[in-house]
């Protein structure tokens, strides 16, 4: 069996581009010295010139650089848009449409046009920050705490009703503001991957950003880039006379009626194509078709697809919104992806408010008894009402929405510093959790610095012309070269006599890209009134055109093979001479070596419950061989086995979930090897970088677009990264699961401080006929708020497995949490009953001593459930401190403790002190009792944590089959419907009959 060296996926090169298409490293040379003289002059040119240079980085951009501005009180408007302008319904004037292709449009009609038709990108609706801060505001809990407000101006507690709102306040205002930071610095990094054009503006060619772009505007597409804009061709770039020819042939268009064209329409091949192909364009994102399109003269060129071969003017004929993309964009636009992370803030909001009234109706069964009045006296906190307020207070977390979102936008500028853009905050969660990653062998687990090993050369054949004759089959466009033309051209350098060739008055009369179905380059080329046919691909396609003895295919044959084991891309080389057989020349080796730290992360990945698995479009032999330099694994497969191997059902699940890669992989495989991990109940994250990546990424639970990825995949990605390797996905893995621990320590934190102070104080109200005054309650919720501002920035571990929200043990350990807080709470209330005032040295005040240790020991509680593993950050010990501080304060001055009052049993006089004020050794000794109550709740914590089956609790069970099902489905897939129709009786009939394979169908 013949080994095929090639990448599949990418074509003949695998490395990573750029939204605009240019290769992360190219020459420091101003590319406009190239643009003049003779094609293969400049060839020569740029092998002897080229250097090693670093690619620029488009610097940040503002989206609203030219805001028309709107009156102060319009405070609800968007800035920039008069009434009823939307850019996705904007109309293009036909005037618009006649530019004249030399001169272009004059830059100052640019800012007119833009105005009305706006950017050219598909931006999100921009966010009112006023509107914006006004959504904290809302949800069930912060419901329930407006409420409260109410209640406490009804009562008349000023104080309350004050603080209150200063907690609502604190709590938007920070939370908006973090957020708005974070966004700022994401924001900031997205100018990286700006996507750039070629436009002609007062007769000269420009490079812009493509957002710049105006309708009528005239571009330049060629080979390798993206397209900016919906455009229509014009005419060739080496033939601007053809313009006229255009012109002529809109003006017949016109009387035609206008009917709308989708993408699969225009592509159809048909009378109404003009001319010649101009350019090919890759639209399997838009349409599915693998194949790149020929476009013809009159026809659109869709934004976002790349072009793959030529080079040609087109005339912008809308922005991105109004484009055929962004038309679809808008469709889903409205969708507000909630994610699994908002529903389980709402199930933990929904249980505490469940669980508050419980308590409440608790709480008043026992004043009934008590004969409480329902909001009398109006300066003691013993009525019913005020029992409501206290409750509502206690028990609904205020912060928890507001600090686990804020945790988020706070983790995404983490990520962003690590140059990972967060596309949706949700995908932090979602990358937490993986336990599956797909990725991509070149750029990510390989350098992608392509060179060429000592080649093989056949008999009686001059490695000089073998070198010139694949220099000749390569693409000659040096502003963007494909990688393989790339390294195969800068090759030259070590063979002067193959440079010395080309500059022999070559001429191309034909190029013909790669394509996945002839797996070459040919390229027609004259030098002397000779005819040259060169020929560079895959060594089996090569050997196909020739007729070589069979004893010289064989020693290609294994040539390729010995090169493919020791993980070598092979290309094979051949050239005709006019109608003379084909001559077969030898064959290019080509290494792309792995990372030096892809081994080491690899295993560092497994450490953390992650497995690897590499796609490539590689050789199984080379993908083997990379396997094996990584230590990954050898269960590589070719992705013929997957497809047309035979297997179904569970038995084809099982190879996948199994497989340690796949190779000679095509993106609609990398799909379906998604939908089946996901099947067996694996989260998974994909990489990709094309166009054709697109449906993948969509499909995986965390996409990421590696460095380089073009605009259509970044797009389609939940994570953007401008970093190359693996190390970069995997450290930002360590990253979500820090964030993820942040948000669970905190959650563990506010369900126990809720539960906490729920049970202590309604069996306090119950026995005692005795509570915490409303006045001090407020001040604990907001000290509870100001002391947990910093839980976003603390320095949290990360679990050495992915990540789930285990709602059941979160539930337990918290409740258990909040019962030894409050067990604590009445330790110290009944010992306050002892002749000897217990707690109570020299003197003090019974509801200053409780509310200085219900408040030290909830704000301790934080460094409980954080975990051990990390020491707090400064931020977070400087909050917690400052707010202890403040607590000790109030309780030594008596601030709140409102006046005396008998308790029952009776509390001895001797010890209470009636100003409310607290002695220092009393504050000294409770601040001992509360140091002791954490330590003791640490170990319970610690304990409870090391119970294997509260450990895993809650965990979804990963990797399950449905046996029967999956085998269900896979027979349901073979089968079909046909009908028959009986031409003597004149009936028919509909029967299940087997599906037609692929083979079948093709004959």
């Amino acid at each position: 069996m013949s080994i095929i060296e090639f990448d599949l996926e990418n074509g003949l090169g695998g490395e990573k581009k750029d939204g605009t298409g240019s290769q992360r490293g190219h020459s420091i040379y101003d590319q406009n010295q190239f643009d003049t003289g003779d094609e293969y002059q400049n060839l020569v040119r740029y092998i002897s010139n080229y250097r090693e240079g670093r690619r620029k980085s488009v610097a940040s951009i503002s989206p609203d650089d030219d805001a028309v501005k709107k009156p102060w009180w319009k405070f609800w408007a968007k800035a920039g848009k008069a009434p009823g302008m939307d850019e996705s319904s904007f109309e293009v004037p036909d005037d618009w449409l006649a530019t004249e292709l030399k001169q272009g449009i004059r830059s100052s009609e640019v800012e007119m046009r833009r105005k009305r038709a706006g950017w050219n990108e598909l931006t999100t609706e921009k966010e009112n920050m006023f509107l914006k801060f006004l959504s904290y505001f809302t949800g069930p809990i912060l419901y329930v705490m407006e409420i409260a407000v109410l209640l406490a101006a009804g009562l008349r507690d000023w104080i309350d009703f004050g603080v209150i709102i200063a907690i609502l306040l604190l709590n938007a205002g920070v939370g908006w503001y973090q957020e708005k930071q974070a966004a700022d610095v994401v924001a900031s990094l997205k100018g990286d991957i700006a996507l750039r054009a070629t436009v002609v503006r007062d007769g000269t060619e420009q490079d812009i950003k493509a957002r710049e772009l105006v309708p009528g505007d005239i571009v330049i597409i060629e080979e390798g880039q993206v397209v900016p804009a919906d455009a229509r061709l014009i005419c060739a770039y080496d033939n601007p006379e053809a313009f006229e020819e255009y012109k002529q042939l809109m003006a017949e268009e016109e009387g035609e009626e206008p009917k709308e064209k989708t993408s699969d329409e225009d592509d159809e091949d048909g009378d109404h194509h003009h001319g010649v192909s101009l350019v090919a364009c890759d639209q399997s994102a838009i349409t599915g078709e693998s194949l790149a399109v020929d476009k013809y003269m009159g026809d659109t060129c869709y934004y976002t697809t790349g072009c793959k071969r030529g080079k040609a003017y087109g005339i912008v004929t809308a922005n991105a919104r109004a484009s055929f993309v962004g038309r679809t964009a808008t469709l889903v636009q409205g969708a507000k992806d909630q994610g699994h992370f908002k529903a389980i803030m709402n199930s933990i909001g929904t249980a505490l408010l469940v669980v508050v009234v419980l308590w409440i109706l608790i709480s008043w069964i026992g004043g009934f008894f008590h004969h409480l009045n329902l909001a009398t006296p109006e300066d003691s906190s013993n009525n019913l009402l005020h029992y409501v307020l206290i409750l509502l207070i206690v028990g609904v977390p205020v912060g928890l929405p507001v600090v686990t979102t804020t945790t988020l936008a706070v983790g995404a500028a983490y990520l962003a510093k690590e140059k990972a853009i967060v596309q949706k905050l949700t995908a932090i969660e979602s990358l937490a959790g993986v336990d599956v990653l797909c990725s991509d062998k070149t750029g990510t687990l390989t350098a992608n610095q392509l060179s060429i090993r000592e080649p093989f050369v056949s008999e009686d054949v001059d490695v000089n012309w073998m070198m010139a004759v694949a220099a000749l089959a390569s693409s000659h466009n040096i502003k963007s070269l494909d990688p393989i033309d790339k390294v195969t051209i800068l090759t030259l350098k070590r063979y002067p006599k193959a440079r010395e060739i080309l500059e022999q008055g070559w001429k191309t009369e034909k190029y013909t890209p790669f394509d996945p179905v002839s797996k070459r380059i040919t390229a027609v080329c004259v030098c002397d009134g000779v005819r040259y046919t060169c020929a560079k691909g895959a060594p089996k396609a090569i050997l196909n055109l020739t007729s070589c003895s069979e004893e010289v295919a064989a020693m290609f044959r294994a040539k390729a093979a010995e090169f493919a084991r020791r993980g070598f891309r092979s290309l094979g080389v051949a050239v005709q001479k006019n109608d003379e057989p084909w001559d077969l020349l030898g064959m290019l080796s080509m290494f792309d070596p792995p990372r030096e730290d892809t081994a080491q992360t690899i295993a560092e990945a497994q450490f953390l419950g992650l497995q690897v698995k590499m796609l490539t479009g590689d050789a199984i032999a080379i993908a083997k061989e990379t396997c094996k330099m990584l230590a990954l694994g050898t269960k590589v497969y070719n992705s013929d086995r997957l497809i047309h191997g035979g297997l179904s059902g569970t038995t084809q699940h099982d190879l996948v979930e199994r497989a340690d890669g796949f190779a000679e992989v095509f993106p609609e495989h990398k799909y379906q090897v998604v939908e089946m991990i996901q099947q067996r109940g694996h989260l998974t994250a994909m990489t990709g970088d094309g166009v054709n990546d697109a449906p993948s990424l969509k499909k995986s639970d965390c996409g990421i677009a590696v460095e380089g990825a073009s605009e259509a995949a970044q797009a389609a990605a939940d994570i953007v990264f401008l970093a190359p390797g693996l190390s970069t996905i995997v450290s930002a893995i360590k990253i979500a699961r820090q964030i993820f621990q942040r948000m669970k320590a905190y959650i563990q934190y506010r369900i126990a401080l809720c539960f906490h102070l729920e049970i202590y104080l309604v069996t306090s109200m119950v026995i005692i006929n005795e509570t915490v005054r409303v006045d001090l309650i407020v001040f604990l919720a907001l000290f509870a708020d100001l002391a947990t501002i910093a839980v976003a920035y603390d320095n949290a571990h990360y679990e050495a497995r992915p990540v789930e929200w285990q709602l059941p043990k979160i539930w337990i350990i918290s409740v258990m949490l909040g019962i030894l807080l409050a067990i604590a709470t009445w330790i110290m209330r009944g010992s306050l009953f002892l002749p000897s005032g217990g707690f109570i040295q020299n003197f003090g005040n019974i509801q200053e001593v409780l509310f200085l240790e219900i408040s030290l020991t909830e704000n301790w509680l934080i460094f409980v459930t954080r975990g051990g593993q990390t020491y707090p950050s400064l931020q977070l010990v400087g909050a917690i401190f400052g707010v202890d501080v403040l607590a000790t304060l109030f309780c030594i001055f008596g601030w709140l403790s409102g006046p005396s009052y008998e308790t029952t049993p009776p509390t001895p006089d001797q010890f209470i002190n009636n100003n409310g004020r607290t002695s220092v050794v009393t504050v000294v000794v409770v601040w001992c009792y509360s140091i002791g109550v954490t330590i003791v709740i640490a170990i319970v914590y610690f304990l409870m944590n090391k119970i294997s089956w509260l450990d895993n609790l809650g965990r979804k069970k990963r990797s399950r089959q449905d046996t029967s099902m999956e085998n269900i489905l896979a027979h349901l897939s073979k089968v079909a419907i046909e009908h028959e129709r009986d031409e003597v009786k004149g009936t028919s009939r509909f029967h299940l009959a087997s599906k037609a394979t692929e083979a079948e169908m093709d004959e």
